[in-house]
């Protein structure tokens, strides 16, 4: 189905590639961005959908040092985020804290709880403990907000021949962590800092967890759309989709409805799937031919109301079935997939 966007806007200053759902503020629908300018002073905007759904409003704006390429919430503190910046030579990487009386303050600023040296990527946080990797490395952080220090507790190289891109914790799994390079998808046991397992000769932009099933990963992929797969048989994907018509950049599965996955692409366009993630071996022959007869089409709907690429998604944990999304032109977009989830 193709439909253009009925959701509530709010425009950046800049253009823009980040945005993460503030999943520790449980008494708001929240997301926070950041913006990607070269030359001006970038911003962090802390937004907030009214109460009633009607409107997002800016909680609180903030300066940023340099060019944002990459931003994740703290899931137990909503004032903590990491960013990984760029400032025209190198990269770096930082964890931030929201003062506890922005709201009030003319220019409120962004304390720097730690500086995260040596790395150039993707950051994901749980409790204590950050991962982050930059080309050939991931790294284990300890991080103690109280003293503002963050530590490597371990390191370990992925190889000489592996360029690094990106990775994903497991939601089921605080030991285990898969990690994207230009040709393989690797799966990696923080107890041991080694990699126990790979899917070779796959390209894969984005990888996310299905927070409701275990061992299911989906993959956003160059030249194969986007797949599903089962870690406890990596032969073959268990679900294929046809994903964007140009790039297939990232996905996110929903935290709550299994199945329900978001994907966004550089055609300008956000689509909304509903994919089995079951494998051959968990359907029964019944289940198998019904899902034969009735052949249903996964893709819920397409929204395509954007000028520019979109790069930024995120589902909100407080309201699962609420999502944002960032076009590069620093546009955001908030909708509600509950109206497309009647339709299959």
């Amino acid at each position: 189905m193709q439909g253009g966007s009925t959701g509530i806007g709010y425009g950046l200053k800049y253009q823009a590639r980040c945005i993460a759902d503030v999943k520790a503020d449980t008494d708001h629908t929240s997301f926070i961005a950041g913006t990607l300018s070269l030359k001006e002073e970038n911003e962090v905007h802390l937004i907030r959908l009214s109460n009633g759904g009607t409107e997002l409003v800016c909680e609180g704006l903030f300066s940023h040092p340099n060019e944002i390429w990459d931003l994740a919430s703290c899931p137990f503190d909503q004032r903590i985020f990491s960013t990984v910046f760029f400032n025209g030579e190198s990269y770096g990487a930082a964890i931030w804290q929201i003062p506890e009386l922005y709201g009030q303050l003319n220019s409120p600023q962004l304390e720097r709880i730690a500086a995260l040296d040596a790395h150039s990527s993707k950051i994901k946080g749980k409790h204590d403990k950050l991962i982050s990797i930059d080309e050939q490395n991931l790294f284990l952080w300890s991080l103690d907000s109280s003293k503002k220090t963050a530590q490597v507790q371990s390191q370990e190289s992925a190889g000489v021949l592996h360029y690094l891109t990106g990775g994903a914790w497991d939601p089921h799994d605080v030991n285990s962590v898969t990690l994207t390079s230009e040709s393989a998808i690797q799966l990696w046991d923080l107890r041991t800092m080694k990699m126990n397992n790979t899917i070779e000769q796959v390209h894969a932009r984005n990888v996310d967890y299905d927070a409701k099933k275990s061992n299911i990963l989906v993959t956003a992929e160059d030249e194969s759309g986007i797949r599903i797969w089962d870690l406890r048989m990596l032969k073959a994907p268990i679900t294929e989709l046809p994903g964007h018509a140009h790039w297939t950049w990232t996905v996110k599965s929903n935290p709550e409805y299994d199945g329900l996955i978001l994907s966004a692409g550089t055609d300008s366009s956000v689509s909304l799937w509903q994919a089995p993630t079951q494998s051959s071996e968990d359907i029964s022959p019944e289940s198998l031919l019904e899902s034969l007869t009735k052949r249903v089409d996964p893709l819920l709907n397409s929204y395509n109301d954007y000028e520019d690429s979109v790069y930024g998604l995120a589902w909100s944990s407080r309201e699962p079935l609420i999502f944002a999304s960032l076009s590069y032109d620093g546009r955001v977009v908030v909708e509600s997939v509950k109206p497309h989830l009647s339709k299959k």
